[in-house]
């Protein structure tokens, strides 16, 4: 406990300055965005403005996936032992779920909050640094939360539809959700690059091979339906799985 105290009074000035710019940063986010959005009013199910210039980045996205990301994740997913992909998994998730824990307490999900957090503490430790999800084994389930969806929880619209190259499907209120989370995410402070890029790699082949089984899904026009697919699920988990009725008293 002393050493502790002793790190933080030592590193006290390096801190403060820390977290000085991480608030800035994400003041100026949120207020961007917030002045950004607020005349414009998500009714709409596909406000896609853009959609000359999305379908152009899609086409490139997409011809690169086919030709190198999915023959890939496939080669990853057949040649390489399940119990080893889980770990890989379980791995990145516990990573990812620093940023959940926070977007919990973000969005006053206080028991969530604590739950993911004791998340991270279990497989940190007990889970061998997050190979082992430990903590589901003991009632801890896993939220699904991020930035952009805490953005929608204090009432910022989605804005236009966005196809990121490299990150894919998205939207303004999305895209400003990435940026911040990327300032959360553990893996961007190491500082060995070599590693710190590995990792991203390893990240996003883990993340490709998890949606194969969806690719056989994908029909007819594939820009709509990604498009699609994509504003609805945001709405599903904005919502935390509550939908209106679209029918209404009907």
């Amino acid at each position: 406990m002393q050493s502790l105290r002793y790190f933080f009074l030592k590193h006290s000035k390096s801190l403060r300055i820390i977290f000085a710019r991480l608030s800035l940063i994400i003041f100026s986010f949120v207020l961007g965005i917030g002045l950004f959005l607020a005349p414009v009013k998500a009714e709409a199910q596909s406000y896609d403005p853009l959609v000359d210039l999305n379908q152009h980045f899609f086409a490139i996205n997409d011809y690169f996936d086919q030709l190198l990301v999915r023959p890939t994740a496939l080669t990853y997913t057949n040649y390489t032992p399940r119990i080893l992909r889980v770990g890989v998994g379980n791995f990145f998730d516990n990573l990812q779920d620093v940023n959940v824990a926070i977007n919990d307490f973000l969005q006053l999900k206080i028991e969530e909050g604590f739950s993911d957090t004791g998340r991270v503490i279990v497989n940190s430790t007990i889970g061998l640094g997050g190979l082992i999800d430990v903590a589901s084994d003991l009632g801890l389930d896993r939220n699904e939360e991020d930035f952009g969806q805490t953005l929608g929880a204090w009432g910022i619209e989605t804005g236009p539809y966005l196809f990121l190259p490299i990150f894919g499907a998205s939207n303004l209120r999305d895209s400003a959700g990435l940026l911040i989370g990327a300032v959360f995410n553990p893996i961007r402070y190491l500082e060995n690059i070599e590693a710190r890029y590995s990792l991203y790699l390893m990240d996003e082949l883990d993340f490709r091979s998890s949606l194969l089984a969806y690719d056989e899904l994908i029909i007819g026009d594939r820009y709509l339906f990604v498009r699609e697919a994509y504003i609805q699920n945001r709405e599903y988990v904005v919502n935390d799985g509550e939908l209106a009725d679209e029918f209404g008293d009907f």
